[in-house]
């Protein structure tokens, strides 16, 4: 029998069985052997299908998977394998190999066996399943999620069954690993022992790259006390702040992409395009690669028969007439299909946006949407408008806004260029949480096949499992590109999201088999995980930065400083209070005297945030969350009353301030809810598990649902607070005055002062004011016209001198090279979101020397989070350590907190 599976023409009767121990299918679950044949097949990017957003696949028989969470076991080690066998797969055309990873499936709601284990190949297609009494044994550790499973075929299919070679993945953690193999032991599972492979050091298995030396160097006249500083005054130079302070170098982070990336020889060496007729500016040589690399990527092309070439990590295959991808093993007959496009992960500033405009210049007709976040939407009609000529008559519509007109392919058509924001995307894919409707659609985004689509920003789809990352990658599209400078930002998950975005075929882009591949074996050091990664980095990620000597920016000199600023005698009581408030409660957690472990642990987020805000202004402490608790009662579930939900705003509001993580999916919170039961997730996530079982899943809670679910207070535009008087300066605000004016010696300087507070940019707001200096706005009330106008403000008008932004809000997107200095009013929990702030105003166009001010109060809480900044810009291939879904979680974050309170 042909390895690659059989075929029938006739309807499939999968009543009957093959084997006394298979599990007998149910009557609906018939497919015709055509159907099964087009669904093992790699899916074209052109014509994707609307997906369930969480399943695999849109099949009639949808496999609803309690049991394996597709991110399940990251950082698990290994416990032992099992050599088993597929049955049933006389029934089912799935394709399979030796050697081919498949994917294990739990089959609960299967009628006739409820321990029901299935196996697909890695296009989702089923191969058979496994035997009943293995499937008994396996199925409960696998629905209390105790263990994860990984299969590779052992050997060729045979007429009845397959030799199947399953390893199971468990705890890392040595008394939970133990347990685990003792109850396995007890309950007769045939596990045979292969030797704990224990997660490395990242250091040990990814050699780090030359990096320079990280750490405070001293300016010329450094020498001088931090601590016994003059208080600053009225009139004092610039030069006065650059004595008083320390030279800071901060940019020593270990990027993964760097390592596993084209070198720089390498990158030295690609081709050039020739200069697009259409472009008014000048592209820079590299650029030129860039464009040319981008025009290649659009049209891949398979090896020839006969080649030993390697194309999207697909050969010709020696044992078969087909193709075999060599992450997966998986082996089809037919051509897959290529994915077009791929990662422009340029650092900041080298010109992303111009070369994708050369690229919508000279790769054809059709027409680009791109999607961008609000911020920057404006940027792209300002560039294009910029950088193409006028009689090139290049048509751009900006689809966004309640007011929009859902329009027609045939009127998205008529445009060369289609900007929306992602936001716009999610709404239009689906909305109140509903299954999205079929695509493509009579109007709106998902009605056209676009020739490419590009996402601005691309890391806002790093989470799989959000809205804005499922309606992109449910987007037709001939062509797919995420820009981003920033790739990986927290684990190598982020990369897979892009990967599926991109429409890779082989494997890979369904989440158990990139874990299996790649996430725990790079944790382990695989060099054959290593091997892969560094060719799906090469393959369809292109990386250039700054300090590359052919790229050479020749950008103007970036000074960075730490100022310190002492406290007053009355700051430093209400500081000092707020500390020992802290230390006392962790005090009581180590101890185990809290009763409720929760609230302890947010009361002591909440005094934290409360220190930090305090080193700003006392004013913005305002209602303390402790006092709010009692009002919320201490019951599972809260009545949602007018009252209740501004507390628990209030709550929420803390664990986004603190940069809390979702419990279910553990990334960064995405569109942050909390429940009745006052527990807090990313919507997508908890939506999600409601829809499943109605429960909370930390505490069990009955959530009948979405409807218990309550969401951020609304941003308010700024309004001058009557309590703000010249009486309430702080510290730091006197500080950055004081820098303000020494600044503003220089006629032609401009500045931006980033805080992650909106409320701080009020005060500040205030004492500009009150000090005559004209100023303009961003943050996240503003609208999209209101930000183009401070934009523009900011560029032209002498008198407009200073921004004031959001960290979060104007950290990524915006060209503010009209500045060249920045001042961090706070410290940021990641750095990287500070150094993304930065290159706002250091980047390519500008031409004036760059000064960042750090302001941080001596002795205090923002010194140790730049402390703990600093341990994390020297961690080695951060991306690759994975967090474990355990217990272990909040005791490493209270590990972090001690640090803070140290």
């Amino acid at each position: 029998m042909s390895s690659f599976g059989k075929r029938s023409s006739s309807w499939i009767d999968l009543t009957g069985s093959d084997d006394e121990n298979s599990a007998p299918q149910p009557k609906q679950a018939r497919v015709s052997a055509s159907q099964s044949a087009s669904a093992s097949q790699p899916r074209p990017s052109q014509s994707l299908n609307a997906r369930d957003t969480w399943g695999e696949a849109d099949e009639e028989d949808e496999i609803l998977d309690l049991s394996q969470d597709a991110d399940e076991g990251n950082g698990w080690v290994c416990v032992g394998a099992i050599d088993g066998k597929i049955v049933g797969i006389r029934y089912y055309d799935g394709y399979a190999t030796m050697g081919e990873q498949v994917m294990v499936k739990r089959e609960p709601r299967n009628p006739y066996d409820s321990n029901a284990i299935r196996i697909n190949n890695v296009q989702g297609t089923q191969i058979g399943h496994l035997p009943r009494n293995l499937a008994a044994k396996l199925a409960p550790y696998m629905d209390s999620r105790t263990i994860v499973i990984e299969g590779v075929l052992a050997g060729e299919k045979g007429g009845w069954d397959c030799p199947i070679n399953l390893k199971i993945y468990g705890p890392g953690e040595r008394i939970a690993r133990n347990q685990l193999e003792a109850r396995m032991k007890q309950d007769r599972v045939p596990i045979r022992k292969l030797g704990i492979a224990a997660p490395k050091q990242p250091k040990q298995a990814v050699p780090p790259p030359q990096r320079r030396q990280m750490g405070y160097h001293s300016s010329q006249s450094s020498s001088q006390s931090a601590s016994s500083q003059p208080e600053p005054l009225p009139g004092l130079g610039i030069e006065h702040f650059v004595a008083n302070s320390e030279r800071f170098n901060p940019r020593d982070v270990e990027k993964m992409v760097e390592q596993w990336g084209a070198g720089e020889d390498a990158l030295k060496a690609m081709p050039f395009a020739e200069q697009p007729e259409g472009l008014v500016s000048t592209l820079l040589p590299y650029q030129r690669q860039g464009l040319a690399w981008l025009l290649e990527k659009e049209h891949p092309v398979l090896p020839a028969p006969g080649s030993i070439d390697v194309v999207q990590l697909w050969k010709r295959s020696q044992r078969h007439a087909g193709f075999t991808n060599l992450a997966t093993q998986y082996t089809t007959a037919a051509p897959p299909v290529l994915a077009k496009g791929g990662i422009l992960a340029d650092d900041m500033g080298l010109g992303k946006t111009l070369q994708v405009i050369s690229l919508i210049l000279e790769g054809g007709p059709g027409t680009t949407l791109i999607v961008a976040p609000v911020s920057v939407m404006s940027n792209w009609v300002q560039q294009i408008e910029r950088h193409v000529k006028k009689e090139r008559n290049m048509k751009v519509l900006t689809y966004h806004g309640s007011n929009r007109k859902r329009m027609t392919h045939r009127e998205f058509g008529e445009y060369d260029v289609v900007v929306t924001s992602y936001g716009t995307l999610g709404t239009e894919y689906s909305s109140n949480g509903k299954t999205a409707e079929k695509i493509p659609r009579k109007d709106g985004l998902f009605c056209i096949n676009w020739a490419r689509v590009v996402l601005d920003e691309g890391h806002n789809i790093r989470n799989p499992s959000t809205k804005s990352a499922v309606a992109a990658t449910s987007l037709l599209a001939t062509a797919r590109w995420v820009l981003t400078g920033t790739p990986i930002v927290n684990t190598i998950k982020d990369l897979y999201s892009m990967l599926k975005f991109l429409a890779i075929t082989g494997g890979l882009e369904r989440m158990e088999i990139f874990n299996a591949i790649l996430t725990r074996r790079l944790a382990v050091g695989d060099p054959g995980a290593e091997a892969i990664l560094q060719s799906v980095m090469r393959t369809w990620t292109l990386r250039r930065k700054k300090d590359m000597k052919f790229v050479d920016l020749k950008l103007p000199e970036l000074s960075e400083y730490v100022h310190r600023i002492t406290f007053r005698n009355d700051e430093r009581e209400k500081y000092e209070a707020l500390q020992a408030e802290a230390k006392g409660m962790v005090k009581q957690f180590q101890a185990g005297k809290s009763k409720n472990g929760l609230d302890m642990y947010r009361h002591v987020l909440e005094v934290l945030l409360r220190m930090r805000q305090v080193c700003c202004h006392w004013k913005l402490c305002g209602t303390r969350v402790t006092d709010l608790l009692p009002l919320i009662g201490s019951g599972e579930v809260v009545a949602l009353t007018k009252e209740n939900r501004a507390a628990l705003q209030l709550l929420l509001q803390l664990d986004i301030d603190s940069r809390e993580d979702c419990p279910i999916c553990l990334e960064e919170l995405h569109n942050p809810v909390i429940t009745a039961c006052k527990h807090i997730f990313g919507r997508e996530c908890i939506e999600k598990t409601i829809q499943l079982q109605n429960k909370c899943p930390m505490c069990r809670a009955e959530l009948a649902d979405t409807d218990c679910l309550v969401h951020p207070a609304v941003e308010e535009k700024a309004e001058e607070d009557p309590d703000l008087d010249v009486e309430t300066k702080s510290s730091k605000t006197e500080a950055l005055m004081s820098i303000l004016t020494a600044s503003r010696r220089d006629p032609k300087s401009k500045v931006v002062i980033f805080s992650q507070w909106t409320s701080f940019l009020n005060i500040i707001q205030h004492q500009l004011t009150e000090a005559g200096m004209k100023y303009c706005r961003i943050d996240g009330s503003v609208s999209a016209q209101a930000r183009d106008a401070s934009i523009t403000a900011l560029e032209s008008d002498p008198d407009t001198r200073i921004l004031l932004a959001s960290l979060s809000v104007c950290s990524v997107g915006l060209n503010l090279v009209s500045a060249d200095t920045v001042i961090l009013a706070d410290s940021w929990w990641a750095p990287a979101i500070e150094d993304q702030a930065v290159d706002r105003v250091h980047r390519l166009g500008q031409t004036r020397p760059c000064t960042v001010w750090r302001l941080i109060m001596e002795d205090s809480i923002e010194e140790r989070v730049l402390t703990i900044q600093a341990e994390k810009r020297k961690l080695v291939g951060k991306a690759f350590q994975e967090k474990e879904k355990s217990g272990k979680e909040k005791t490493t974050r209270m590990g972090d907190i001690l640090k803070l309170l140290s």
